[in-house]
């Protein structure tokens, strides 16, 4: 490591206020876990189901520390050179030919300068420079596979990585790593000890219809419970992919701007037109009968109650 964290002496003061004005609803764990791993300068890996906000939260963290955003989507078959730095061969080309050509004193001495580097991800939050470290997210690491997870390890254990025409790159301000994961693999036990680990839940009735608050504060408080009333419902069914809050703010925000009638129940109509914004897959919308209409309607009448009661 290389020195102390640089926001070894945040609060949870601190941390509350950065969640709180980024609208960003979060229980005591996710505020105390975050705050552990700017203190300890540890990678916090946050797991859970796609929509329950984990690499919304990485965007909190940078917009409310005023910290750049380094962002790396993990794919299969990630390859190093996509991660780290590449160097510009069209350039390089150019360049040694223009010096053939005779083009003289202001060509490069080499073609391996920085004038000709592609920094990626990884090398561009280790050599960001100033006060503030920047927000590294390596965001669903599962779906890379082990051959990246090694070399994640490597960088992440001394925030310094090799480059073997320039020497080695060592971090002056340790990013903040945060890792997401949808559980689509195992990770390997050396990451997750690397790490301080979170585990993001579905949001409850209560903390879903507060985040709707925040995020949509057009519609109506006990219209946006019968939404979650029935989000809630949703989730009890075996589908395919099961609606996260990401989803559950895109229909609220569908409702919002199809309603003429601000403050009225949803109808019936409003809820079958709309499920498209929460289901993402054919085969769970084609589960939504006439049956589990009428159930969602009635979960809706129970919510709105818990909300006017």
């Amino acid at each position: 490591m290389t020195g102390e964290p640089p926001l070894a002496d945040v609060s949870r003061a601190d941390v509350r206020r950065v969640f709180e004005e980024n609208d960003y609803v979060a229980e005591e764990e996710i505020v105390t876990t975050t705050l552990l791993a700017l203190r300890l300068g540890k990678p916090l890996l946050i797991e859970g189901q796609p929509g329950a906000g984990k690499t919304e939260l990485a965007k909190v963290l940078a917009a409310g520390f005023g910290s750049e955003l380094v962002r790396l989507q993990c794919y299969e078959g990630l390859a190093a050179e996509n991660t780290l730095y590449e160097w510009n061969y069209t350039k390089q080309l150019l360049a040694v030919q223009a010096g053939e050509a005779g083009a003289g004193e202001d060509e490069p001495d080499s073609v391996f300068d920085e004038g000709f580097l592609l920094e990626r991800p990884l090398l561009r939050a280790l050599r960001a420079e100033g006060e503030k470290p920047p927000v590294l997210l390596i965001d669903e690491v599962d779906r890379a596979d082990e051959e990246f997870e090694a070399l994640l390890l490597e960088v992440l254990s001394d925030f310094q990585v090799s480059v073997p025409e320039l020497g080695t790159v060592r971090a002056t301000v340790p990013p903040v790593v945060v890792i997401t994961s949808n559980r689509t693999r195992g990770l390997s036990d050396a990451l997750k000890r690397r790490c301080l680990f979170l585990h993001v839940e579905p949001p409850s009735f209560e903390k879903e219809k507060a985040i709707l608050e925040r995020k949509v504060p057009e519609l109506d408080g006990a219209v946006a419970a019968e939404i979650c009333g029935m989000a809630e419902r949703l989730r009890e069914e075996p589908f395919l992919k099961q609606p996260g809050a990401a989803e559950t703010i895109d229909w609220a925000r569908a409702v919002a701007e199809l309603r003429t009638d601000g403050d009225g129940p949803l109808e019936r109509e409003e809820v079958e037109t709309t499920l498209g914004c929460l289901l993402k897959e054919v085969e769970d919308v084609r589960r939504v009968d006439e049956s589990l209409i009428e159930e969602l309607l009635e979960s809706a009448r129970e919510a709105r109650g818990r909300a006017e009661g």
